[in-house]
C-alpha cells in the first residue's frame, strides 16, 4: 500500500488550536443544553428555500484533524508526527459534497459551532455551490474529530460532538426535504432525522440511511427508510443475527426496505432486495486514506440511483467512487470524475469476492 501522504491544504493555514479541540469544559451544563439562546441560521448559495434540488442531505459535519503516522500507536508508547492537515468532513455533509461534484443540485441542512470551524464549512459549501442550510449553536464549538492515519491508509477515529450541536426536529421546514428527489440521512440526530424522512415518505421521496451506529431512537428512523445501507455490524444487532446473509433479510422484511445493505470495507458491499442478495467486491487501490470511504460509498449509491441505473450498477458505482476516494486525504480528498469512476469498474482489480451470490436468470 502506498505511504500516508498529507500535501499542502488550502485549509493548512487554519491554526491548529483555533478551533479548540481539547476545550472540554462549557459555561453551560447538559441540562441547561435546550436553554440556551436558539440557533441561528446562515444560509449559502443563494437559493430559495423551495428550490427545486436533486438531494437532500440531513445529518453530521465535522471538521477533522488528520495526523500520519506510521503505524497506530502501542499503548503506552511515543509517537512523534509531522504534519496534520485540518479539514472539512462528517457524514453526510461530505455525501452532499461529493453529488454536488457530479453533477447533481445539493441542499445541506446541520448544525455547526460559533467558530472558525464553523465558518470554514459555510465557505466550503458556498465554494462548491451546496446550497447550505446551517444552523449556528451560541457559544458552542463544531463538531471535532482526531484522525490517525497510518501507512497503509487506514484510520482511527478520536472525536468530540457537543450536545447543543444537535439539530431538533422544530429547527427543520418541510419544503427543505419535499422539494428534493432524494433524502440522505446518517441518523445521528435522530428525531431530526425521524421527521425529515416522514415528511419525504409522504411525498413519495426516497430516503437513504447510512447508519454506523444505533442512536436512541433509531427505530422512529428505520421505520421511514427505503435503502438502509449501514456498516457491517448494525444488521446483526438489530436482528440478533450474526449471517449477513440472514440478518439483511430479516431487517428488510421486518421494516419493507426497498433495499437493505452493509458495507464490508475491503471486502465490497452485500445487499438484499427482497429477492436475492446482490454482491460488489471492492476494487483494489493503493490507499492514502482511508477516512470518508463509507460517505462517499453512499453519494455513489444516490448519484447511481438518481440515474435510474440497475442496482447491481449502482452498487458497482458506489464501490468505485469509494475506493477513489481512498486515494486523497481526507474525507473528500479523493472525490473523482464520473468519467474516472467508471474507468475503474471498466479496468479496475477487484479483491478477491468474499460472498457468492445468484446471478438472475
Amino acid at each position: 500500500m502506498a505511504a500516508s501522504f498529507f500535501p499542502f491544504s488550502p485549509f493548512s493555514h487554519l491554526d491548529f488550536f483555533t478551533l479548540q479541540p481539547f476545550h472540554f469544559s462549557s459555561p453551560f451544563s447538559s441540562s441547561d443544553a435546550f436553554a440556551n439562546p436558539p440557533s441561528s441560521i446562515t444560509v449559502t448559495h443563494g437559493m430559495s428555500p423551495s428550490s427545486q434540488v436533486d438531494v437532500v442531505g440531513v445529518g453530521l459535519n465535522a471538521t477533522d484533524t488528520l495526523i500520519p503516522v506510521p503505524q497506530y500507536p502501542a499503548a503506552g508508547t511515543k509517537v512523534a508526527f509531522h504534519s496534520a492537515n485540518i479539514l472539512p468532513g462528517g457524514q453526510t455533509a461530505s455525501a452532499m459534497v461529493a453529488c454536488q461534484h457530479w453533477g447533481l443540485q445539493t441542499r445541506y441542512v446541520g448544525k455547526v459551532g460559533d467558530d472558525s470551524a464553523g465558518a470554514l464549512h459555510r465557505d466550503e459549501f458556498a465554494r462548491l455551490g451546496v446550497e447550505a442550510h446551517l444552523f449556528t449553536a451560541p457559544g458552542c464549538p463544531s463538531q471535532q474529530a482526531f484522525i490517525l492515519v497510518d501507512d497503509t491508509g487506514e484510520r482511527t477515529v478520536l472525536w468530540k460532538r457537543d450536545e447543543r450541536l444537535a439539530l431538533r426536529p422544530q429547527e427543520l421546514q418541510r419544503d427543505w426535504i419535499t422539494t428534493g428527489r432524494a433524502l440522505h440521512v446518517d441518523g445521528h440526530d435522530t428525531a431530526a432525522a425521524a421527521v425529515a424522512a416522514a415528511w419525504a415518505r409522504e411525498a413519495g421521496i426516497p430516503v437513504i440511511a447510512d447508519l454506523d451506529e444505533l442512536y436512541p431512537g433509531v427505530e422512529s428512523l428505520l421505520e421511514n427508510l427505503d435503502f438502509l445501507i449501514s456498516s457491517r455490524d448494525i444488521p446483526g444487532r438489530l436482528t440478533k443475527e450474526a449471517d449477513l446473509r440472514n440478518s439483511l433479510p430479516a431487517l428488510h422484511r421486518r421494516y419493507g426496505f426497498r433495499l437493505t445493505a452493509a458495507t464490508l470495507g475491503h471486502e465490497g458491499v452485500l445487499a438484499w432486495d427482497g429477492t436475492r442478495l446482490h454482491y460488489a467486491p471492492a476494487y483494489q487501490i493503493e490507499a492514502v486514506d482511508t477516512t470518508g470511504a463509507g460517505d462517499i460509498f453512499h453519494a455513489g449509491f444516490i448519484y447511481a440511483l438518481l440515474q435510474g441505473w440497475p442496482l447491481q450498477r449502482q452498487l458497482e458505482f458506489a464501490c468505485a467512487a469509494a475506493a477513489l476516494n481512498c486515494t486523497g486525504v481526507g474525507a473528500r480528498g479523493g472525490i473523482q470524475s464520473v468519467e474516472n469512476i467508471e474507468k475503474l469498474m471498466a479496468a479496475g482489480a477487484r479483491y478477491v469476492p468474499s460472498y457468492i451470490v445468484a446471478t438472475a436468470s
